[in-house]
């Protein structure tokens, strides 16, 4: 008998061994495989149409890295475009989700609301905001006219200087809410017990945040930082739906650029941008999560 269940049960294990196989085979063959061409495609000429095509070496990196000032304008405006957001958005949806971690009727409501703009299409927030930011009839402008400050009125998306900050904002808007909710959830699983102690030894309001709430958030914040950046780096419909396609120099970012590269029949070039993209990527992540772990 007990032979019997022994067979059943390696029968059990080598069965389970089956399960990871197709998730395994369609990650080989759309990630794996396609990055390894990737790095292939960096290293040559291709055109992405020919047959044939020549291997020209580090050629691309060198030109990205020395003579592309167009990759490098794109690189300027993606930091500031990931600086911004990624402060602005993680600062705010704490700030909300500090006020709002109770659960009440009015606070319910209140995530429901900060949270609706992420169940939008990225292409329906650009239109709307292009609104907002139309130069002559827009929100923006026009509710400036109402109260009488035309001078602080601005073409927004037209100023080559300040558009990637109007970008930011609508990002911002975007997916603050979404942030939110990471937060709430952590700050749900910090026990109520050290608030009560930390209190009880008359530590203050920003005492308590210092010590307990940031601290305990980091994992939370983690997420945040690590999403936040990523979302920043590849904020590509929106920035069509924003600035047109291909978008200006001002709105040009990464991922755009390298669409561009692609479109361009510039498929080898356009292949070494796209890893020098998930390069720094990467690097700002591991440089988010140990500034944060210093900072805990």
């Amino acid at each position: 008998m007990s032979s019997t269940r022994s067979a059943r049960s390696r029968r059990a294990w080598r069965a389970l061994w089956w399960f990871p196989v197709p998730a395994l085979a369609l990650y080989l063959f759309f990630f794996a495989y396609p990055s390894v061409q990737a790095v292939q495609y960096a290293l040559t000429d291709w055109d992405g149409y020919s047959a044939e095509y020549r291997s020209v070496g580090l050629d691309n990196f060198s030109e990205i890295a020395t003579a592309d000032d167009v990759f490098a304008n794109a690189v300027g405006n993606n930091l500031k475009l990931t600086v911004t957001v990624v402060l602005a958005q993680t600062a705010l949806a704490l700030l909300l989700a500090l006020y709002l971690v109770r659960t009440t009727k009015g606070s319910t409501l209140l995530r429901a609301l900060f949270f609706l703009p992420t169940v939008l299409s990225s292409v329906s927030v650009a239109f709307v905001w292009r609104f907002v930011y139309d130069p002559d009839g827009g929100l923006f402008n026009s509710a400036l006219r109402a109260v009488g400050l035309d001078s602080l009125q601005s073409v927004y998306l037209g100023d080559p200087d300040n558009a990637v900050f109007w970008l930011a904002l609508t990002q911002v808007w975007f997916h603050a809410g979404q942030m939110m909710v990471v937060y709430i959830a952590g700050l749900q699983a910090i026990p109520a017990e050290l608030y009560e102690a930390a209190h009880l030894d008359g530590a203050g309001r920003w005492a308590r945040f210092r010590h307990i709430t940031w601290p305990l958030v980091a994992p939370a914040t983690g997420i945040v930082l690590a999403y936040t950046t990523i979302q920043s780096f590849k904020a590509f419909d929106l920035v069509l739906g924003l600035g047109g396609n291909p978008p200006g120099p001002a709105l040009d970012i990464l991922s755009t650029r390298v669409y561009t590269t692609f479109s361009n029949n510039e498929f080898g070039y356009a292949a070494a941008q796209s890893l020098v993209f998930m390069v720094m990527i990467a690097l700002l992540t591991w440089v988010q999560r140990r500034a944060l772990r210093r900072a805990a």
